[in-house]
């Protein structure tokens, strides 16, 4: 189990077609969502985040983490580093279709603490917000911001990372959305 916050070099994507056991990661906050007859598990890691979206007889999740995580192989649909810039569609069975973006962006230091402190701004507001502890050779800990927004047909998850030894910042926003 992963305990430390992976080098953005490491992150990874993965859409699985199953759902996976809690006991993989390190999760530091959870919330479920019901809805529309779809049900949704957020979990917050020490690497990123997972998303298990529930729908009849589909099962999509969605995991943002690190390449040395062991996950299972089986029903593993994509798989890819997270580097630069990527937008991806899934179409699943019954006609429920997984939409994805993500953006990896390095800063400088001051581009750096201003974006978290804006983080931190926007989750006093709403949505889920984790602080993790300050290595040694940074004041401030990485932060890890989720949102997500609910209707009857389409289910959002806005996703912020960030990674104070990399001055990076990585954000994912995902849709899922039914027939």
């Amino acid at each position: 189990m992963i305990t430390v916050r992976p080098k953005v070099a490491e992150l990874t994507y993965q859409l699985l077609g199953r759902s996976i056991h809690p006991e993989l990661f390190q999760i530091h906050q959870r919330r479920t969502i019901e809805r529309n007859g779809y049900k949704v598990n957020v979990w917050i890691t020490s690497c990123g985040h997972v998303v298990t979206w529930h729908y009849g007889d589909s099962v999509l999740t969605e995991v943002v983490g690190s390449a040395t995580q062991k996950m299972p192989l089986r029903q593993r649909l994509k798989a890819y580093s997270l580097k630069g810039q990527r937008s991806e569609q899934f179409q699943a069975m019954g006609g429920v279709t997984h939409e994805t973006q993500f953006s990896l962006e390095p800063s400088d230091a001051s581009r750096f603490a201003a974006y978290q402190k804006q983080l931190t701004l926007q989750a006093t507001r709403q949505g889920m917000l984790q602080r993790f502890d300050a290595s040694g050779r940074f004041e401030d800990g990485a932060l890890s911001y989720v949102n997500v927004d609910s209707r009857d047909k389409v289910f959002r998850v806005q996703a912020f990372h960030t990674f104070p030894a990399d001055y990076a910042m990585l954000k994912v926003q995902s849709w899922y959305r039914l027939p």
